[in-house]
C-alpha cells in the first residue's frame, strides 16, 4: 500500500528524514509513553532516526503500513499511523496511531483513523481492529467516531512497563460497515454537567478515588452493595479509572453529587443501563453522612431522570431499597417514583443471607405530570 490517502483536514504520506524532530518530539509524549507498547525513555532523536530508516521499512515488509499525518495545506507532521499484525488469511489487522501534542484537539486522529480505515478496508483488508487502554477514553472516542464498533475486551494483551499485563478494550470496522459514527446509547452530558442551583453532577473520574473509598467504606453503603462487602482498593481505582469508557460502552453513568454552594463532593449517583432493548435502566446513589437529610439525593435522582428521558431511549428506571430503608425510599418518593414490586430474597446479604428488595419505578410521563417533590 503506497502512495497518499487524502482525508477531511488531513493527508496521510510517508515519513520523511525532515520528519525527524517531530516524531521524537511525539514519541516522548507522556500520553505515547503511557499507552503505547513500552518506549525508551527518553525518546531522542536517533530513536526517530532508526525508526525511519528501519521501523517504517519492517512494517511495509510485513504487509502493514506506516504514514505520517499531515496538514493538506502545510505539510506539517502531526502525527502518525498505520497498521501492523496482519493476519493474511483472514484479512485482518491492526490499525494504531498517535498525534502530537500540539495538533490535538483538532479532530486530527479521528480523520486520519477514518481515512485509513477506508483505503485500507476498500483495498483487500475486511476486518481492521483498534485495541486501546482502559484509561485513554479519547482513543475510544476516536474509534466510536471513525466508524468502529466496541467488541469487548481483550484481557492481558499488552505488556507493560511493571512486567505486568494490561487488558485492552477492543474495538473493530468491517469492509461492508459504513464506516459512521456509532451511536452512543448514553451521550455526554449537556455542557459537561447537570445541575438545579442546589446540587450538581459530574462524571465520576481518575481524581475521585479518594472520595470513592471513603463512601465506599461506611458500612450502610457497602452492606447494601452487590457484593454485601467493602470494596478493594484495585476495584475502586477501577471504578475511578474507567468510569468514561463504561459510559462510552453505553452500560453505565457514573456521576458525583456536588454541593453546588461549597463545590465539595456530598455523595454519588449512578444510571445503570442493563436493558436497552426493552429501555429499562436502574440507578442507585450514596451520600456521605454530613449531607443526608437535604434533599441532595433527591435532586440528583431527578436530575439524571430528566437527563435519560430526554438524551436518551430510556422509557423506564427502577431502583430498589432495602424494605426498612426509608429514608431511601423517602427520596424515591419524592423525586417521582412509584412503589411497584416487593422482590423476596432479590440482593445477596451478609454472610451468604439473601435481603429482600422494594422496587421503585418512574415513567418519563409521571415526571412530567407530577413533577419533583421536594418539599416534603
Amino acid at each position: 500500500m503506497t502512495g497518499e490517502i487524502d482525508g477531511t483536514g488531513v493527508r496521510l504520506r510517508a515519513f520523511r528524514p525532515d520528519d525527524v524532530e517531530a516524531v521524537a518530539a511525539g514519541y516522548d509524549d507522556p500520553l505515547c509513553h503511557r499507552f503505547l507498547p513500552p518506549l525508551p525513555s527518553p525518546f531522542t532523536l536517533a530513536h526517530a532516526e532508526r525508526f525511519l530508516a528501519e521501523g517504517v521499512t519492517s512494517v511495509f515488509a510485513d504487509g502493514g503500513a506506516a504514514y505520517a499525518i499531515a496538514d493538506p495545506d502545510t505539510d506539517e507532521l502531526l502525527g502518525g499511523i498505520g497498521f501492523d499484525k496482519v493476519v493474511t488469511g483472514r484479512g485482518q489487522a491492526e490499525i494504531g496511531y498517535w498525534v502530537g501534542s500540539w495538533a490535538r484537539g483538532r479532530g486530527v486522529a479521528t480523520a486520519a483513523v477514518r481515512a485509513l480505515s477506508t483505503h485500507a478496508l476498500g483495498t483487500g483488508l475486511a476486518r481492521l481492529e483498534l485495541l486501546t487502554h482502559w484509561e485513554n477514553p479519547a482513543s475510544q472516542r476516536v474509534a466510536l467516531a471513525a466508524g468502529y464498533q466496541r467488541e469487548g475486551v481483550r484481557r492481558a494483551a499488552l505488556p507493560n512497563r511493571t512486567g505486568g499485563r494490561d487488558d485492552l478494550v477492543a474495538f473493530a470496522r468491517l469492509a461492508d460497515d459504513p464506516g459512521d459514527p456509532i451511536p452512543r446509547l448514553l451521550p455526554d452530558l449537556p455542557g459537561g454537567e447537570l445541575s438545579d442551583g442546589v446540587v450538581t453532577l459530574r462524571p465520576l473520574g481518575p481524581d475521585d478515588i479518594g472520595f470513592v473509598t471513603e463512601v465506599r467504606s461506611l458500612p450502610e453503603v457497602w452492606q447494601t452493595s452487590v457484593p454485601p462487602e467493602p470494596p478493594p482498593a484495585e476495584v475502586v481505582r477501577h471504578r475511578c479509572e474507567r468510569a468514561e469508557a463504561y459510559w462510552l460502552a453505553g452500560t453505565r453513568a457514573d456521576l458525583v453529587i456536588v454541593d453546588a454552594g461549597t463545590g465539595r463532593p456530598a455523595g454519588e449517583i449512578g444510571l445503570f443501563y442493563q436493558e436497552p432493548v426493552t429501555g429499562q435502566a436502574m440507578i442507585g446513589y450514596s451520600m456521605l453522612p454530613a449531607f443526608r437529610g437535604r434533599g441532595f439525593a433527591t435532586r440528583a435522582a431527578q436530575l439524571v431522570a430528566l437527563w435519560a428521558f430526554a438524551e436518551t431511549d430510556i422509557a423506564r428506571l427502577i431502583a430498589g431499597t432495602l424494605p426498612t430503608n426509608v429514608g431511601s425510599q423517602r427520596v424515591l418518593e419524592k423525586a417521582g417514583f412509584r412503589r411497584e414490586a416487593y422482590l423476596k430474597s432479590r440482593l445477596p446479604g451478609p454472610d451468604g443471607t439473601r435481603m429482600d428488595d422494594v422496587e421503585f419505578v418512574l415513567l418519563a410521563e409521571d415526571l412530567l405530570t407530577e413533577g419533583p417533590r421536594l418539599d416534603g
